[in-house]
């Protein structure tokens, strides 16, 4: 009975010292890239006119692979080498300032595609991003939170939609003019 015991034991602590050094420094599964690109399907259905940057030749069909685009290594690694939330905008922010070398340093050895295209395409990921104007990393960031927390429009107002006019509900505001960014004397009293 102890020699079983300890047999299946020396079998496991076997298997998993196999496990850690084979599997310890692998990407993610292949699952996780698949969702990745489903992902990306859905942002790109929201913005259709981003650049998809799908050139990159794979390694192992020597062809173009067209689902490895820019957005799906986006979300790779924002979620699976970072392990950041997905639904955060505050999140997706660190993640593109990490594309515009303004927070974390990206490693191209780790970066998505690394291992199955022939080009690593972090270089002309960086460029793309760093090509796009402020607007344009707003809308992305603004998508992405969409695509991974879709009530986010049921509780949040677009972010470029117009504010409401709130001078017919205060008709006894002291300032019309809505543009107030100092106190004025006597304004302490209006707190009373």
């Amino acid at each position: 009975m102890k020699q079983n015991l300890w047999r299946n034991f020396a079998k496991f602590s076997v298997i998993l010292a196999l496990a850690l050094v084979v599997g310890g420094d692998r990407p993610p599964a292949f699952a996780q890239t698949r969702q990745a690109i489903k992902d990306a399907e859905d942002v790109y259905q929201l913005l259709p006119n981003f650049p998809q940057e799908n050139q990159y030749i794979s390694q192992d069909s020597g062809e173009i692979a067209s689902q490895n685009t820019l957005v799906a290594r986006l979300i790779y690694y924002h979620i699976y080498l970072k392990n950041r939330p997905p639904q955060y905008r505050f999140d997706w922010k660190l993640t593109l300032a990490d594309y515009l070398g303004a927070n974390e340093t990206i490693l191209s050895s780790r970066y998505s595609g690394t291992r199955t295209l022939r080009d690593n395409p972090l270089k002309g990921d960086i460029a793309i991003i760093d090509r796009l104007t402020r607007q344009q990393r707003e809308e992305l960031i603004q998508t992405l939170v969409r695509v991974f927390n879709p009530n986010i429009d049921n509780n949040n107002q677009d972010s470029s939609s117009p504010l409401p006019d709130n001078s017919e509900s205060q008709p006894n505001s002291p300032d019309s003019s809505g543009d107030r960014r100092f106190p004025k004397p006597g304004d302490a009293q209006l707190l009373l």
